[in-house]
């Protein structure tokens, strides 16, 4: 079928626009980023449909790329019922933020280059999701960590972006040695890399073992895909365009996390303790970041908080055995939170690049397209039946419920502030009088239409698209049928968020004043996330800079080193100055030093016969 080409045509686009790109016009460049992405997505609608219903995996061998001893890892792809879901919401998620990208950037410097790092982006991703084996899996891995760092500083002129691109890479750089450990372990107790050879033997090794590699892999997807304690980079990385939050920080790349915990399920299943961590690093993520978004003023800091704890409800449903309810999740979220940035690019956009919601207000009337579908976008996230996020949410809730209860309860909290920071965000900037001093405009078509697609699917992508039914074969459904109850108390508490939402800043608007009087100190705790970023610099950034400093740099390289190197360059110049005083020009100087040299050889070829 062709595998290759689904990644590679992207691959083609980022090396014309990388290439020559300056050369073109803006017209061109668009024909080639979009074209080629939209090219890989039908390549994509077409190999789904050659190959029938995946009951069976169809794999694809390219060449050996490591033969050492009985080890072979090959360059090999592959696609199943869960590649075929990545690929879809890859490509189709993909080429919506490709279109929309020409009116977001239209006045953008780089725009070529832009438009290259994203089909960059595109290739790896690709690479990620069709590998056959880990190794493959970890170039795209990698990959994707180079082009969120490229993206994320973009704007490379402006010192913030460049920090939070290095912060990105730094952070994943740790969650990517637990992913190589894993590896390296793999290969020792399996003799392969390969899916279907360590998958089909896993039952024969030591739970111990299993647990490692288990633990080792999750270290990989918290950094990745933003979980405790790796979720620090993911709130910088909005200082890239908003199409890069839509595209990789929401949709697509931090949900490879997600996506390599699935495809590991054979190994988490034998690996109780490892899964519970999952679930409860999972669940932790998810409330913890949504305390957080209650406070924040910048709309795309507010959606980004929401990611990291959406996140965290796709590693629970994976954690509590659902992990075709956490992929469920990873799908309808891709539409509601892609919509949900891209439209807050379009107020953004609309009010001459402000993002403060405080700055904002009676937006639903200048910019109406704008409004109604992130309100859209919004009801799906809030878990508001039928609309997609209800479906995919429940099932989480409820493979919560019956494996722990207090693990449903915490979720369902979690989903009421979820509910009400996304609404509080809405109401902020549509609702009430315009506090801004911009004068605001709707959007172009070219970024309206795709807002108006993801709409749509945020509304009814989870009832059309049944993912769990579609990924039964490679993971059993729950047991059917569950208690009301619980489905009926987690509306109630979205609805009641909303509600909540609606009466603080719409209703009486004066009401949050008092509350945050009233809590003060809560609320500071809050709006500073906790201050984890001044701990991790007391405690991890500054020791290591000032360690490195003080003691690999002036105790190590200057002191050892240098003072070693600068000492035999010392030694070596005064003897040399002793020397030169020997060689002073003058003949009756050298006559005499050549007969006392004569009267010292004399002497010792004297000394030496005596002694015979």
């Amino acid at each position: 079928m062709q595998l290759w080409l689904i990644p590679v045509l992207p691959l083609a686009g980022f090396l014309l626009n990388g290439i020559f790109g300056r050369r073109f016009s803006k017209t061109v460049v668009n024909a080639i980023a979009i074209g080629s992405v939209l090219l890989s997505f039908v390549w994509v609608l077409k190999t789904l449909a050659g190959l029938g219903d995946l009951n069976a995996a169809h794999t694809e061998q390219y060449f050996t790329w490591i033969q050492s001893g009985s080890l072979n890892i090959g360059f090999d792809f592959t696609v199943d019922r869960l590649t075929a879901v990545m690929l879809l919401v890859v490509t189709g998620v993909g080429l919506l933020i490709h279109i929309y990208s020409i009116g977001y950037m239209a006045h953008e410097g780089g725009y070529y280059r832009f438009f290259a790092y994203m089909n960059l982006f595109m290739f790896f991703m690709l690479t990620l999701v069709l590998a056959a084996n880990y190794l493959v899996m970890f170039v795209g891995w990698e990959g994707v960590g180079l082009c969120s760092y490229l993206l994320i500083g973009f704007y490379f002129d402006k010192k913030f972006a460049t920090d939070a691109g290095n912060k990105a890479f730094i952070v994943n750089r740790i969650g990517d040695f637990g992913f190589s450990l894993a590896m390296f372990l793999i290969v020792v107790n399996f003799g392969s890399l390969d899916f279907g050879t360590v998958f089909t033997s896993v039952a024969g090794k030591s739970e111990a073992t299993l647990t490692a590699i288990a633990f080792l892999l999750l270290v990989g997807a918290c950094g990745k895909s933003a979980q405790i304690p790796l979720y620090v980079w993911l709130p910088d990385a909005m200082a890239g365009p908003t199409p890069v939050s839509a595209l990789i920080h929401a949709a697509t790349m931090v949900t490879a996390g997600v996506y390599m915990v699935a495809r590991s399920a054979a190994i988490y299943t034998h690996a109780p303790a490892a899964m519970e961590a999952v679930a409860i690093i999972g669940l932790a993520t998810a409330f913890f970041a949504a305390t957080i978004g209650l406070a924040q003023n910048d709309i795309k800091k507010v959606f980004a908080y929401s990611t990291v704890s959406q996140l965290g409800y796709m590693f629970l449903g994976a954690g509590v055995g659902a992990f075709s309810a956490g992929i469920y999740h990873l799908v309808t979220h891709a539409f509601f939170k892609a919509l949900l940035f891209l439209g807050a690019g379009s107020v953004i956009h609309a009010l001459g690049g402000e993002q403060d919601v405080r700055n904002m207000g009676g937006l639903r009337k200048k910019i109406p397209w704008t409004f109604w579908t992130m309100m859209c976008a919004s009801v799906a996230i809030a878990g508001v039946p039928p609309f997609a996020g209800f479906y995919s949410k429940d099932a989480i809730l409820a493979a919560a419920d019956r494996h722990a209860p207090w693990m449903y309860w915490v979720g369902v909290i979690t989903a009421g502030m979820t509910a009400f920071y996304v609404f509080r965000a809405i109401f902020l900037a549509f609702f009430g009088n315009y506090r801004g001093k911009a004068h605001p405009h709707e959007s172009p078509l070219v970024m309206i239409g795709p807002l108006a697609v993801l709409a749509a699917l945020s509304l009814g992508g989870g009832y059309f698209f049944k993912v769990p039914e579609f990924l039964a074969p490679l993971f059993p459904l729950a047991e059917e049928g569950h208690d009301i109850g619980p489905v009926v108390v987690s509306v109630a508490f979205g609805l009641a968020g909303i509600a909540l939402a609606w009466l603080f800043y719409v209703a009486k608007p004066g009401l949050p004043d008092q509350v945050v009087a009233a809590f003060n100190g809560l609320y500071k705790l809050i709006y500073n996330k906790y201050f984890v970023d001044e701990i991790y610099a007391a405690v991890v950034v500054n020791p290591v800079v000032s360690g490195s400093r003080e003691v690999l740099w002036k105790g190590v390289d200057v002191a050892v080193i240098d003072g070693a190197v600068n000492g035999v360059g010392s030694q070596a110049r005064g003897i040399g100055g002793v020397l030169k005083r020997v060689q002073s020009g003058n003949i009756r100087s050298y006559a005499a030093w050549v007969l006392l040299g004569s009267v010292v050889l004399l002497f010792v070829m004297g000394v030496m016969g005596g002694l015979r």
